[in-house]
């Protein structure tokens, strides 16, 4: 059982330190542009100047190197809820609905539930205090 987390804690990390630093080091290429007016032009429009994404991607980069680390798995998973909650809601409101069915936004969630899962004494004593 531990090993089971100790891998899905690890692929979490990773896959959340991956996605912060493609975006950092600006790895990918230019993605394609929604049509002008659309709800996610919107969004990118607001976002993009105030600097809200760079604290996401930072928020995303600490969650998953902490999450990747079995000693501070809870902690990097505290950073990453709120993140893997943003991610949902963008793609519910702002994208279609129907990019809910993302397999790698399902993959996310398994993971990240499975650990809070494994996990769940140590989360629930938070709320016990």
């Amino acid at each position: 059982m531990k090993h089971i987390t100790n891998i899905a804690g690890g692929l979490l990390g990773a896959a959340f330190v991956a996605f912060s630093l493609l975006y950092f080091f600006k790895f990918r290429g230019i993605p394609p542009q929604a049509p002008e007016g659309s709800p996610i032009m919107h969004f990118y429009q607001a976002f993009g100047p105030t600097g809200y994404m760079d604290f996401v991607k930072v928020c995303e980069l600490i969650g998953g190197i902490l999450c990747a680390i079995p000693l501070t798995r809870n902690i990097g998973l505290l950073f990453l809820g709120p993140v893997i909650l943003n991610i949902i809601a963008y793609h519910a409101f702002v994208d279609s609905p129907a990019s809910l069915v993302n397999p790698v936004l399902i993959l996310f969630c398994l993971l990240a539930a499975y650990l809070l899962w494994a996990a769940r004494a140590k989360f629930t004593a938070l709320l016990n205090h």
